[in-house]
């Protein structure tokens, strides 16, 4: 038992180390001064962090890149987290036709998707091409299948048609046992999908590139800006972002345990108090 604990320890720890090299050599030349033929560099700065943190272009991307992310994840949370609520307790029958839908962007490249994005809004009532709002359109597309899974998975935990059919034969409305019942129990799901959403978005190219461009310069089209002028200063630009984004994960995981911990003793209060009640009225 334990040289098999040991040797899964040992992979555990030889898939870290090759996942963190690379990051750990971006880091490093991030602050090389200079670094020709030796295996460390040879001298270190922080020359390129000031750069950058000095460049009102970069703040702008940052700003832009967040701006989208909050519209286009906001937007997918509230649409399709009362959309597959109800159709996962009152419509069960159109599940499958939901999941096929929103799993179809998978199946769509990003270059393909934004030509046709493109073609559709370049004329017509409808001319949104080259401005921010179809690459928010793009983006809640591109995190369908994320925030789908999330929520739809933490329903299933949940049993949720049970929990709203409970609900309702004590007297609550449909939206009283979504808002009291449901919700509270799956906030940690959300937040999980968020995340993967952001996360994503944060790393995205193509459909920038494509359906923007420098109009509307995000985080990723700044960087392959800078690709071409300073590999020092990329390498920044990679490092900062990795840890805006350990940040954000941290953040999120920190209340997603938080969340669960008041639901386990709110449940665990509401199961003494029902106890005693139940107690009380057998002595009477």
């Amino acid at each position: 038992m334990k040289a098999s604990l040991t040797f899964h320890k040992v992979i555990v720890g030889l898939l870290v180390i090759y996942l963190l090299i690379p990051l750990v050599g971006t880091f490093l030349f991030s602050i090389a001064g200079k670094w020709d033929h030796t295996i460390l560099p040879e001298s270190y700065t922080m020359q390129w962090y000031i750069e950058l943190f000095q460049d009102e272009r970069f703040y702008d991307a940052f700003g832009r890149t967040l701006f989208l992310i909050v519209m286009s994840v906001g937007l997918s949370v509230v649409i399709m987290l009362p959309t597959i609520f109800i159709i996962t307790v009152y419509f069960s029958k159109w599940e499958g036709l939901l999941q096929a839908a929103a799993m179809l962007p998978y199946g769509i490249p990003p270059i393909v998707g934004a030509v046709g994005l493109i073609k559709i809004y370049s004329d017509g009532p409808i001319q949104i091409a080259g401005t921010p709002w179809i690459l928010i359109g793009a983006y809640f597309i591109t995190i369908l299948p994320f925030m789908y899974q999330g929520i739809r998975n933490s329903l299933s935990t949940l049993n949720a048609v049970q929990l709203v059919d409970a609900a309702e034969l004590l007297g609550a409305t449909k939206f009283q046992a979504f808002r009291t019942v449901v919700f509270p129990n799956i906030i940690s799901g959300i937040l999980v999908s968020t995340l993967l959403s952001v996360a994503l978005l944060f790393s995205e190219f193509a459909f920038a590139n494509l359906l923007v461009g420098g109009r509307f310069e995000t985080l990723q089209i700044y960087l392959a800006d800078k690709l071409n002028s300073s590999g020092h200063l990329t390498s920044a630009i990679v490092i900062t972002y990795y840890s805006m984004i350990l940040l954000l994960t941290g953040t999120v995981l920190k209340l997603t345990f938080k969340n669960e911990k008041k639901t386990v003793v709110s449940n665990k209060k509401r199961f003494l108090s029902f106890h005693k009640n139940t107690t009380l009225e057998g002595e009477k």
